[in-house]
């Protein structure tokens, strides 16, 4: 049988390369597993009662976009967190996790030419792989943009030139950026969707970090749109209740933006999609509407930036970031540090360069590993102290 080779530029899924990695040898002490962002703080007390109690719906087909409720609670928080407003009907989609939401958008959005040639979608090196497939689904050319310590860990989009720009199609832009942190400011957005209006593209923004940060909430770029007043339809953003509320589980998620992309979208859910069952959606619709648990566990997070600052003080570049709960610290090589770490510690973390793609002989990941800071608050400390004393002392 004959494959399609679309995806034979993708190196091997992330983590059974890091089983790969890791698992032949034995772990060199207590097991602290530090890979996955995973977020294992305590989800809404509230949630198991409202699925219990709406669990006669699990025998009914539940809606593609989303209940009215649930739309209305999602345009709510918009309202309240960005100061914009949404026509829930016809601005927002319910997703089933954000993941679903960043393929989707560019199979519905992606068109097969761009003046006249074949498209480009640009994707933040480092990256969350989704993009990339996404990218090479739609039969696009994937363009990597280096995010590294010289370009402020986002993708310095200004450094394109006019050709690659008349090409694009999609910008991927994950802000706060996964893995290192990173927050794009007003300027940031402004200069990027002045750059998609000359050029003609659209903004996918990934904020499914956007509720964990230190002092001052991260600019949404919906936000930013209002205020610079970008075409409706420029910026699709995607969010999700995985972070902010500790519920991967759940898988609720959405995706906002202009009504005549929400309906494309929408029209390939209709036939692709997989809506969340009915109990889940009504507790998602409770959950998108309190804060006083999303405040609680933003000050856990804030905590943990507090011991990776004193842990990691007068090391250079291995403070806590300002968003997210991902440390990205720099070694000599991720893999050797990564093994290294597993075998004379037991803690396992993973390799930045598995989260980058080669471009040019390089590999802007290479030279860093990522820590996920979603332990309890003393076993972080304890863990990040014996990694401090097996790689930087």
């Amino acid at each position: 049988m004959v494959f399609p080779e679309r995806f034979s530029s993708l190196t091997e899924h992330v983590w059974p390369r890091l089983r790969g990695l890791l698992d032949p040898h034995p772990g060199g002490g207590d097991v602290l597993n530090l890979t996955i962002g995973e977020p294992r703080h305590a989800w809404p007390s509230f949630v198991s009662h409202l699925v219990a109690a709406n669990d006669a719906a699990f025998g009914k087909y539940p809606p593609n976009e989303g209940t009215p409720e649930l739309l209305q609670a999602i345009a709510g928080w918009v309202k309240r967190r960005y100061r914009v407003t949404l026509a829930a009907d016809r601005q927002v989609m319910a997703l089933n996790g954000t993941r679903e939401g960043l393929y989707n958008a560019a199979m519905a959005l992606c068109p097969e030419t761009k003046n006249g040639r074949k498209p480009i979608v640009l994707v933040p090196n480092p990256f969350y792989p989704v993009y990339a497939v996404a990218a090479l689904s739609v039969g696009a050319d994937v363009v990597y943009m280096p995010a590294t310590r010289e370009t402020g860990f986002l993708p310095d989009f200004s450094a394109l030139d006019s050709e690659t720009l008349e090409r694009t199609a999609i910008a991927y832009v994950c802000s706060p950026s996964n893995p290192q942190g990173a927050i794009a400011s007003r300027d940031y957005w402004r200069d990027l969707m002045a750059l998609a209006e000359k050029h003609d593209f659209l903004i996918f923004a990934d904020e499914c970090y956007s509720e964990v940060y230190r002092d001052t909430p991260p600019v949404g770029a919906l936000e930013a749109a209002s205020e610079f007043g970008a075409h409706p339809e420029r910026v699709l953003v995607f969010h999700s209740l995985s972070k902010r509320s500790n519920l991967p589980g759940l898988r609720s998620g959405f995706v906002a933006g202009g009504p005549a992309s929400i309906g494309q979208i929408k029209q390939l859910r209709a036939y692709a999609g997989a809506p969340l069952p009915l109990p889940l959606m009504r507790a998602a619709e409770a959950v998108w509407a309190d804060e006083k648990h999303v405040e609680e566990s933003r000050a856990r997070y804030v905590a943990k930036y507090d011991i990776a600052d004193r842990v990691f003080e007068g090391i250079d570049g291995c403070s806590a970031p300002q968003a997210g709960f991902f440390l990205w610290l720099p070694v000599s090589d991720g893999e050797q540090a990564a093994l290294k770490l597993w075998t004379e510690t037991g803690i396992r973390v993973l390799p930045g360069g598995y989260l980058a793609r080669e471009v040019n002989g390089e590999n802007p990941g290479n030279g860093y590993i990522r820590v996920a800071m979603v332990a309890e608050e003393q076993e972080m400390q304890s863990g990040l102290e014996r990694l401090r004393d097996c790689l930087f002392e």
